[in-house]
């Protein structure tokens, strides 16, 4: 996985509550096993008609919009576990997704598979979208090292918490294979004293 330090994006904005993962990927595109191509899939429903033509409307569908960080509404992520949603979020291109509540299952998917849910006050959220709509260009900067997330519209920071060794390992840009991998050294010396 790839190294997650500090990141700074414009965003994109779905002001839409209780999120699931059906709606972020519909269940007839979980065939696959393997992550790749599931990106192209992401909010399928939302956004293209039963034509497969794009609806203008929809926010990914907007030009307007761009960047790396999806903004979301309170509970993004709820009804079933499948991990094929924070595959389908980091597949389009999301490094980051800023709620201010995550389901758990979809929490640790994201966080098993290189994705930040950042978790802000619902004031913090509203400032966000409200920045975003007087400017699209408004960026946020989200430092892991320091679990912080600043509103660069107006300079307002919170800190949010993550699971410290999911914060040492998206900063390694370990998965929980790397991170054995990288305490091979270690195991094998308490092995061999504790035979």
């Amino acid at each position: 996985m790839e190294k997650f330090i500090t990141l700074t994006s414009t965003i994109v904005p779905l002001p839409i509550e209780n999120v699931d993962t059906d709606q972020i990927i519909p269940a007839r595109f979980l065939k696959a096993t393997s992550r790749e191509g599931f990106g192209d899939n992401l909010f399928r429903d939302w956004r293209f008609d039963g034509s497969n033509q794009p609806i203008k409307d929809f926010v990914l569908n907007n030009p307007t919009y761009s960047g790396t960080i999806l903004v979301a509404g309170k509970n993004f992520g709820s009804g079933s576990s499948r991990e094929h949603a924070a595959w389908a979020v980091a597949g389009y291109g999301f490094k980051v997704v800023v709620s201010s509540f995550f389901a758990d299952i979809f929490k640790n998917n994201s966080l098993n598979n290189g994705l930040l849910p950042v978790v802000v006050s619902e004031r913090f959220l509203a400032d966000i979208f409200a920045a975003v709509k007087a400017n699209p260009a408004t960026t946020l900067t989200v430092n892991l090292e320091e679990q912080t997330i600043t509103n660069n519209a107006n300079g307002s920071i919170e800190k949010f918490q993550i699971n410290a060794y999911k914060r040492n390992c998206l900063l390694e840009g370990y998965d929980d294979i790397d991170f054995l991998l990288s305490n091979k050294a270690k195991i094998e010396a308490w092995e061999k004293t504790n035979k």
